[in-house]
């Protein structure tokens, strides 16, 4: 006898028919083994309800994953640790300059360059091959909120500025190559199809597919601190306060975890699941 469909909520307020596979999915790209998986999905289905929304579901599967294997939750909470790297947006710029530099760029963040009619401030700076290029930031703290038409078209309109001026610059004509726009959620068709026209690179979270921005993470292993269950609300704050953004930085610099009042017992735990989420999978 063939299941009833439960109808859950989605973040956008719209409803959608349960997938398991959606769940499946997420579960294997943070690595989770099939039985482990089998386990959280019949966990799941035995708490569904009518109406039941994503976060909720969301929550329970992070909870289990974290009794079973605490660093594939951290993968898993990569979607919610982006979301994190907030209020003010600057944590989302170093993380995207240290994405970019892990490919072989050279990178700098909150740079001020001279357009043709006016001063820009850029968000991040990046050059390979002698070539440059300006990165705008969108960073939301909802998942709702999606990178709308209005953003391309207005950080498409800085680029030309910039490049204008440029070009006037003796050597630097072919230099000031293209303007990108990175967002943490999602990009309206409409954004895309002008990114596209005019020749923008756009990054989100799921776009473009298969170099999306949760596929570049886990392919260089940069997964940001805020995804660390072993870490207090608290704690991540005062990391980021301190510019420790991603989880190799923590490694790097353990004894932060001492300034910032983590006891002993905690400590290990936390590096323990940081080193975890710094292996890539080149």
């Amino acid at each position: 006898m063939k299941k009833k469909d439960i109808y859950i909520t989605k973040y956008s307020g719209e409803s959608a028919i349960f997938d398991s596979d959606k769940i499946r999915n997420s579960l294997k790209y943070s690595r989770a083994s099939q039985p482990e998986i089998d386990q959280i999905i019949k966990i799941v289905e035995s708490k569904l309800y009518e109406g039941i929304s994503t976060q909720k579901i969301y929550r329970i599967v992070h909870d289990q994953l974290k009794k079973i294997d605490r660093p594939n939750a951290g993968r898993y909470n990569l979607k919610k640790g982006i979301l994190e790297l907030g209020p003010t947006g600057f944590p989302f710029e170093v993380f995207i300059g240290e994405l970019l530099n892990r490919q072989g760029y050279k990178v700098e963040v909150g740079v001020k360059l001279q357009g043709d009619c006016v001063q820009h401030e850029v968000d991040v700076v990046a050059e390979k091959d002698n070539e440059h290029f300006m990165i705008e930031c969108k960073y939301h703290s909802s998942f709702s909120t999606k990178c709308n038409v209005k953003i391309p078209l207005y950080i498409q309109s800085r680029f030309l500025d910039i490049e204008k001026q440029w070009i006037k610059q003796s050597g630097q004509n072919n230099k000031f190559r293209q303007g990108w726009v990175v967002n943490n959620t999602r990009f309206t068709t409409d954004a895309i199809q002008y990114g596209n026209c005019v020749g923008l690179k756009l990054l989100s979270w799921d776009y473009p597919k298969n170099e999306s921005l949760k596929e570049l993470v886990g392919i260089y292993g940069l997964y940001p601190i805020t995804c660390l269950s072993t870490l207090k609300t608290r704690e991540k704050l005062q990391l980021l306060d301190k510019s420790i953004v991603l989880c190799k930085q923590l490694c790097k610099n353990p004894g932060v975890l001492k300034e910032i009042g983590v006891k002993p017992n905690r400590e290990k735990n936390i590096l323990e699941d940081a080193s975890a989420l710094c292996t890539s999978r080149l």
